[in-house]
C-alpha cells in the first residue's frame, strides 16, 4: 500500500528543518516537485537558501512571515502574515503540482493560536491522497501528532550554544 503521508518533526532539539530539507532533496533527486514553505524564518540569510537554488524547478522555496514571532512586538501583524502564508500553503497543496509540501515551523502558528488546529487538520485530511506533507517545529499539538502518520521528536541532549559557542555558518545557518 502507498499513500501520502503526514510527517511531523517536532521537539526542542536541532535538526527538524534539516530533516525536512533532506526529504525535499530526496524527492527532487527522483524528479519529484516539492514546495517548501518557511513560515517564520523571515529575512535571515542561511545556507539552505543557496543549496535549494541547485534544485531550481524541483524545489520551490517560499520564505514567509517576518522572523521569529516569539520575539515580536506586533503579534497582530504576525498573525495576519501567518494566515496569509497558510493561504499560500493551501494553494500549493491544492495545486496538484507537488509530490511533497513542507510546512516549516508551522507548529508555532498553531501553538501561538495564530491558526486553529482543527480546521488546519481538516484541510490536510482532504488533500490528494498521494501527496506527502511534512510539518516541522516545536510544540506540535497532540491533535497534529494523532493525525500524523510519522512523528519524530528531536530531543536536545547537548548543544554548543549552551556552553557559549556561537552559531556557525554551515551548522546553524
Amino acid at each position: 500500500m502507498q499513500k501520502g503521508l503526514l510527517i511531523v518533526y517536532t521537539g526542542d532539539g536541532k535538526g527538524k528543518t534539516t530533516a525536512a530539507l533532506g526529504m525535499a532533496m530526496r524527492a527532487a533527486g527522483h524528479g519529484l516537485p516539492v514546495c517548501f514553505v518557511q513560515f517564520i524564518k523571515g529575512s535571515w540569510h542561511y545556507g539552505e537558501l543557496e543549496a535549494v537554488k541547485r534544485f531550481d524547478g524541483l524545489i520551490d522555496l517560499h520564505v514567509m512571515g517576518r522572523g521569529f514571532t516569539w520575539k515580536s512586538e506586533d503579534r497582530e501583524e504576525d498573525a495576519r502574515l501567518a494566515r496569509q502564508a497558510w493561504d499560500f500553503a493551501c494553494q500549493a497543496v491544492d495545486s496538484g503540482r507537488y509530490h511533497t509540501v513542507v510546512l516549516d515551523e508551522f507548529t508555532y502558528l498553531l501553538h501561538y493560536g495564530m491558526l486553529a488546529v482543527e480546521p488546519c487538520l481538516e484541510f490536510l485530511a482532504r488533500r490528494n491522497p498521494d501527496q506527502h506533507v511534512v510539518i516541522t517545529g516545536r510544540y506540535a499539538p497532540e491533535a497534529l501528532i494523532g493525525a500524523a502518520d510519522l512523528v519524530t521528536e528531536m530531543r536536545m541532549i547537548k548543544h554548543p550554544l549552551k556552553s557559549g559557542v556561537k552559531a556557525q555558518r554551515g551548522i546553524e545557518f
